[in-house]
């Protein structure tokens, strides 16, 4: 008869959510299994045994937050309109981070210092780019997009997103701006227009 088990997935996430609000609300410092343990509502030994300590927190984090982007990314399904399915890749990414901001900074920021997600890790969270590559792609071969490489304009559309969404999550955006979810609609569908082909 096989053993009970003694902590389910619930907890793990209750966890990790826990452990990246601490982080993003204080520091590395306030990630010590025993104040995430009190947290959370749980033990340390639960920690330890989900975890294995401070080193399994922080990868499976990392895991976690590329694992809750990609789901966002993945309701957007394939149309014959590439233009629009990049847009809705952006409004996926801003969901994500709004959503999930206590993740965003675990995913493109270095929370805490000598961390180094294992290569594998690196591998789930590079796969989170082949939905706007392969979408920038498709534009191309159509000719609604410039004839230049995919990867630079990917990466240009994802750095005008993150930038909007890292002011955004920051608290950072003028006040003269206007309201932050019509000003990240603006922005994205002005800078996938500079990319274009004009008749």
């Amino acid at each position: 008869m096989a053993r009970p088990k003694l902590h389910d997935d619930a907890l793990r996430i209750r966890l990790l959510d826990v452990a990246g609000t601490l982080l993003t609300a204080e520091g590395p410092d306030a990630l010590s299994l025993r104040r995430l343990a009190a947290a959370a509502g749980t033990s340390t030994s639960a920690v330890y045994a989900l975890f294995g300590g401070k080193p399994g927190i922080l990868r499976g984090l990392f895991i976690e937050a590329f694992t809750r982007f990609a789901a966002h990314l993945d309701t957007v399904t394939p149309s014959d309109d590439p233009l629009a399915d990049l847009l809705a890749l952006g409004r996926a990414y801003r969901a994500s981070a709004l959503a999930d901001p206590h993740l965003y900074a675990v995913m493109f920021g270095s929370p805490v210092p000598g961390f180094e997600p294992a290569p594998e890790d690196y591998a789930h969270a590079e796969a989170t780019f082949a939905p706007l590559l392969d979408t920038v792609r498709r534009a191309v071969a159509a000719s609604l997009l410039r004839d230049a490489n995919p990867e630079l304009i990917a990466t240009a559309l994802w750095g005008n997103v993150h930038g909007l969404v890292s002011l955004e999550l920051g608290c950072a955006m003028p006040a003269g701006a206007g309201p932050p979810g019509e000003l990240f609609e603006a922005a994205i569908r002005a800078n996938l227009d500079g990319w274009r082909v004009r008749s």
